[in-house]
């Protein structure tokens, strides 16, 4: 294997991992939203609640390939001069909302009832309570399968390749295509792959153990 040929290996990596990332990042943060504006009880927020249900059950129901390949041709029907790559970190924070929103909101209504009666008897307002209270005790629930996501996602993003970008996948095909050994070019990817995913799931179950112990005290 050459030089070029790392480095066409390092390069669909790093974008596999600005995928992942990216991502991970937006259902972090709009996944946060989303399941706030489903945990709301108004009157008034509930043509909110009913559109954000459509969202999640949408985009948790349908493929990554097919989602992928709307907002590809979506975008082309719209005349914009989006690249592929921008086309999947759209794609991607997508679905990891509305997955993650999902897990979070599992979290926040973990917490049992009598925690947000004892924050509004200390006069707390909403945003207050969440911070100091409610998500603190979510974030617990929340965690491991959040992870569990995040390593299943990092999979996923795989599937960008089907509209031309250059992740770790698509850069395997290249190297097999060129004549290389596929034992030991789709073997080196998995090792890749590996190394990605395996130490964040040991973070995961570190962070989960040290949290069920500050619990516990």
């Amino acid at each position: 294997m050459s030089y070029y040929d790392g480095r066409l290996l390092l390069t669909g990596l790093l974008t596999t991992l600005g995928l992942a990332v990216a991502g991970g990042g937006a259902g972090f943060l709009f996944g946060f939203a989303v399941a706030l504006g489903r945990t709301t009880r108004s009157r008034a927020m509930a043509p909110l609640r009913a559109a954000l249900f459509v969202y999640c059950l949408v985009f948790r129901r349908v493929p990554f390939l097919v989602t992928l390949l709307l907002v590809f041709f979506v975008c082309q029907s719209m005349n914009a001069d989006l690249s592929t790559l921008v086309v999947a970190l759209i794609t991607t924070g997508l679905i990891a909302t509305a997955y993650l929103s999902e897990i979070i909101r599992g979290g926040l209504e973990s917490v049992h009832a009598d925690q947000w009666q004892a924050v509004q008897a200390l006069n707390f307002n909403h945003w207050q309570a969440l911070r100091y209270v409610i998500v603190p005790q979510a974030w617990r629930v929340i965690l491991p399968p959040a992870v569990g996501f995040l390593v299943m996602f990092i999979k996923d993003t795989a599937l960008a390749s089907q509209i031309g970008v250059m992740e770790l996948t698509s850069a395997g095909k290249v190297l097999g295509n060129k004549g290389l050994p596929s034992m030991l070019v789709y073997g080196m990817i998995l090792l890749l792959y590996f190394l990605i995913s395996y130490p964040l799931t040991r973070l995961g179950r570190r962070a989960e153990r040290r949290l069920a112990s500050t619990r516990n005290h």
